[in-house]
């Protein structure tokens, strides 16, 4: 009898173990998540990056560039914040930020910057004051986690003393995981991000092991660190042997500190599995102009960079697979417009910069129309900044399905649309006209679909009343 209970007993741990198990499994699979070598989507499909970084905080106003970047196949983009190095970027911003990578259908990487060259460039961040920045955005982070993967804190130290980084970098992954974060977590190494003293690497197990959830994947910068393939397949071989997630979060093809081998860097990142993100879409001043792939933000400008980033061997266009997250939703169809660069570029770490901060919204518009079996829509100012702002309209079919959609508006203070998706935008002056794409007009009853646009506005951007016709 005693025996048949230890055997009971032992098959009802066996079990409980099993549900601790698959529950653990579960919450590490919220979103974006790790196993062994691999980023995983929360259905288990691999998912490797390739993009490009966008320096939004100094130029938040070039949100064109999510759509450009989308363009030439990117799958993810790495988009600069800061807290308060620079200008902070808001919640209500970096919100906006995540929506802009949703409508393109981009992983979103967002990093806060502010840690740049920690113990070596003055003004420069903490972790832990990172990590406070990250905490005062969860209310727009928490429920992204498909969508975001947050890069706690750029090349968070210098060369100085980067022995430092391994319990600076546990104890930031152990106040995110205490704050309720659940998102993927990605951690820069030291030495300016190249980790040429293999601090990261020596060090990875044990800052992985600390991280309650197992869900960080290091990121390695290469720049004259890797100028030989030796270099590049040697650094890539310690992670893959080790077991252990990492991606290539900024490389160039030059630099100021050596000549690193891209074409080694793209070619075994590809062959490997292994994600990159290249530097820096455009902006970049303080001598390194020359890592802008497009010229003044504009995607019809590619710079010998940009071409081979994008268009080379091993290269964006041909490598990236978009994430799984997106199947069975329409592709954006963005229509590009070149926008105005600042006059003044800062540098990949730079020490001030010309960018705009966006204003509150206003109040979104409701349509007046829609009546049965007719559609109404909704005008809503989602960001707005100095000479220009991003709009949106959701259309919504009534009690009878509808096969296609018009929304009219009219401008009162000279607003212009400058690019549009997900629709057909026309406009006679003030007034405009928007239809719907081959891929969203057929709403059923009570459905709703929704097209965003840019536009610029001088002295005042009030909210027009729009309507909507349906056929």
């Amino acid at each position: 009898m005693r025996r048949r209970f230890i055997a009971v007993g032992a098959a009802v741990l066996a079990l409980l173990t099993s549900v601790i198990a698959m529950t653990q499994s579960a919450q590490a699979a919220t979103g974006l998540h790790v196993s062994g070598t691999k980023v995983l989507e929360a259905n288990g499909n691999q998912f490797i990056m390739r993009g490009t970084s966008h320096a939004h905080t100094w130029y938040a106003s070039q949100t064109s560039s999510f759509a450009n970047i989308k363009s030439l196949g990117a799958n993810t983009v790495r988009v600069v914040l800061s807290g308060g190095r620079w200008t902070a970027n808001t919640a209500s911003d970096v919100a906006n930020v995540i929506a802009l990578c949703k409508q393109n259908r981009l992983i979103c990487v967002l990093e806060n910057h502010d840690t740049t060259g920690y113990g070596e460039q003055s003004g420069a961040y903490t972790l832990d004051q990172a990590v406070d920045y990250w905490v005062g955005l969860k209310s727009v982070l928490t429920g992204q986690e498909n969508y975001v993967v947050i890069n706690i804190g750029n090349e968070p130290y210098g060369n100085n003393n980067p022995s430092a980084w391994t319990s600076a970098t546990k104890s930031a992954i152990s106040r995110m995981r205490t704050a309720g974060f659940q998102h993927l977590l990605m951690v820069d190494a030291p030495n300016w991000g190249q980790d040429w003293q293999f601090v990261m690497r020596d060090n990875a197990a044990s800052v992985l092991a600390a991280d309650p959830q197992k869900n960080t994947v290091f990121s390695i910068h290469m720049y004259g660190v890797f100028d030989t393939a030796a270099e590049v397949t040697g650094y890539l071989q310690a992670f893959q042997t080790a077991g252990l997630p990492l991606v290539i979060g900024e490389f160039g093809n030059m630099h100021s500190d050596g000549d690193p081998d891209e074409d080694t860097i793209m070619s075994q990142a590809q062959s490997r599995g292994v994600g990159y993100l290249g530097w820096s879409w455009s902006g970049n001043g303080g001598g390194v102009e020359y890592l802008d792939q497009v010229t003044n933000f504009n995607v019809s400008q590619l710079t010998s960079w940009g071409q081979r980033l994008f268009n080379g061997a091993n290269g964006v266009r041909s490598t990236a697979k978009e994430a799984t997250i997106y199947s069975g939703q329409p592709p954006v169809s963005p229509s590009p417009s070149p926008s105005t660069s600042p006059s003044a570029s800062p540098s990949a770490s730079p020490s001030a910069s010309p960018s705009a901060s966006p204003s509150a919204s206003p109040s979104p518009s409701p349509s007046p129309s829609g009546g049965a079996k007719g559609c109404s829509a909704t005008y809503k100012v989602s960001n707005q900044w100095g000479g220009g702002f991003q709009g949106e309209v959701t259309v919504t079919a009534g009690s009878g399905a509808v096969s296609g959609w018009t929304v009219t508006w009219t401008y009162a203070n000279g607003q212009a649309i400058t690019q549009a998706w997900n629709a057909t935008v026309t406009s006679s002056g003030s007034s405009i006209t928007a239809k719907n794409v081959s891929y969203n007009g057929g709403l059923g009853a009570g459905a709703s679909t929704s097209f965003g646009f840019l536009g610029s506005w001088n002295g005042a951007n009030a909210v027009p009343a729009v309507s909507c016709t349906a056929s």
